[in-house]
């Protein structure tokens, strides 16, 4: 998935404004002015729009992660360079404190039947005989149910 789809995806899941976006990305060890948020929260179509970084995004997650969790002891999560759904996945699942019980929960309520064992394959290391990789459609009906859980909606994003 773009990262911005996922950004105004997130947004609009725990109804966040602009400055309370600023305020997860800054805690995610990344910076950013209003402009930003605007820019990369505005359809691709419109003029000023930006496409979000992996880092970017990675900053995001950490942010909410410790946001929805709480700040762990150490060092401070660092963004990652390179982000791929699989670990977009791992940093949700950790975010919003689901077992993978729920996330199969979740996703089979949007019709996606996945076993315990092509659930696991996604958390495995990349050179794992078992790893699979998440892909695209896997993202969005997580999104999508984890929205209705928590909004009581569609998760249709304007």
């Amino acid at each position: 998935m773009v990262q911005n789809d996922i950004l105004r995806r997130l947004r609009y899941l725990l109804d966040y404004d602009d400055i309370r976006m600023m305020r997860v990305f800054a805690a995610g060890g990344i910076g950013v002015p209003r402009e930003f948020v605007c820019d990369v929260l505005r359809p691709d179509s419109e003029p000023g729009y930006r496409r979000a970084t992996d880092r970017e995004l990675s900053a995001f997650l950490n942010g909410l992660i410790m946001e929805l969790r709480g700040k762990r002891e150490g060092p401070k999560p660092q963004p990652d360079e390179t982000l791929n759904n699989n670990q977009i996945l791992q940093k949700l699942k950790i975010a919003f404190a689901l077992r993978s019980e729920a996330v199969l929960a979740l996703l089979a309520g949007e019709g996606v039947k996945l076993s315990p064992h092509e659930l696991s394959s996604f958390f495995r290391k990349p050179g794992h005989k078992h790893y699979r990789e998440c892909m695209d459609q896997v993202m969005r009906n997580l999104l999508t149910a984890l929205t209705k859980q928590r909004r009581g909606d569609s998760a249709e994003t304007t």
